[in-house]
């Protein structure tokens, strides 16, 4: 497998994703970065189960959650001049808490919808990628998607309920 293929084949959709799961376009490139280092290293364990667009942007994931690890354990309370008022905070608080419970009710989600809307959302992939990753049409993956929306908001509406 040449790899500088590879990497210009899909280095802009690992860094979309990795955009995307950031909101930085440093942090992005610098995970994209790290991605294609592991991919290089681990190229031995690909076993070509999923398309190697997925596997990467698996890696990248990964790549993500290791760097927001470390910033935990690492980064010190920062006492700040531009402090939030009471319903800035809990604005946030709210906000973080329905990041939370949406991520939460995606995960329970079964497959193929957990995997079809994080393409979708995550992955920023067209319907008609998706559906060639699961050898199925665009029009199924749309549906899929959809259908795994419905799921989650139903979910949270069901926590607004019990609030």
């Amino acid at each position: 497998m040449d790899f500088e293929k590879v990497y210009r084949a899909y280095f802009g959709d690992v860094y979309r994703y990795l955009l995307k799961l950031t909101g930085d376009e440093h942090t992005a490139e610098e995970l994209t970065a790290e991605t294609f280092w592991r991919a290089i290293k681990n190229l031995d364990r690909f076993r070509g189960e999923s398309e190697l667009r997925v596997w990467l942007c698996g890696i990248g994931k990964n790549c993500w959650k290791d760097m927001l690890r470390r910033r935990s354990r690492e980064s010190p309370l920062e006492i700040r001049d531009d402090t939030p008022s009471d319903a800035d905070i809990e604005r946030e608080l709210d906000e973080r808490e329905d990041t939370r419970e949406i991520y939460r009710l995606l995960h329970a989600l079964p497959e193929p919808y957990r995997e079809v809307f994080s393409l979708r959302v995550l992955g920023e992939l067209g319907f008609s990628e998706i559906g060639q990753l699961f050898g199925k049409t665009a029009n199924w993956a749309c549906v899929t998607y959809h259908r795994a929306k419905e799921k989650i908001r139903a979910g949270m509406a069901d926590r607004e309920r019990s609030e």
